[in-house]
């Protein structure tokens, strides 16, 4: 197995977030397109918890949806998000194998990890033996070559 150095690994991550950004914006335009047609923004704007409640349940969904992406990707036959596919790199486990999508939302959660401690988690990246992340030797998993 050859493994997918910090460089690749980043630019993929990069890649996987511009496109999650842009169809989240499409999303919350078609949202509040929806929502403005149908008079429920002038309640919401009226009304500060409404408010908090609305802010609260977007922010709630972009987390399922981010988390989705990846775990759903990792763990299907592609073993890659579109970022990683671009960028001809897939995850595996220790054997070399395609992991289940509870190794990869383990492995999703523990970026959380990663990025709390000053993004150095992913750092590890550059420096490690199998070039894994803080998440991925949480997760037992590595990116490889294709």
């Amino acid at each position: 197995m050859e493994y997918a150095g910090f460089w690749r690994r980043f630019t993929a991550y990069f890649l996987d977030n511009v496109i999650l950004a842009f169809a989240e914006l499409v999303f919350l335009f078609v949202l509040g397109l929806v929502l403005q047609l149908t008079g429920i923004t002038d309640s919401i704007n009226k009304d500060e918890t409404s408010q908090i409640i609305a802010g609260t349940f977007l922010l709630i969904l972009i987390i399922i949806v981010n988390w989705l992406y990846f775990s759903l990707m990792e763990s299907s036959k592609f073993q890659a998000t579109v970022g990683k596919i671009a960028l001809n790199i897939k995850v595996v486990d220790y054997e070399g194998k395609k992991i289940s999508f509870k190794l990869a939302t383990i492995r999703y959660f523990s970026k959380l990890l990663s990025a709390l401690i000053l993004f150095i988690g992913f750092f590890m990246a550059g420096f490690t033996k199998r070039k894994q992340a803080l998440h991925d030797l949480i997760a037992k998993t590595t990116v490889i070559k294709n």
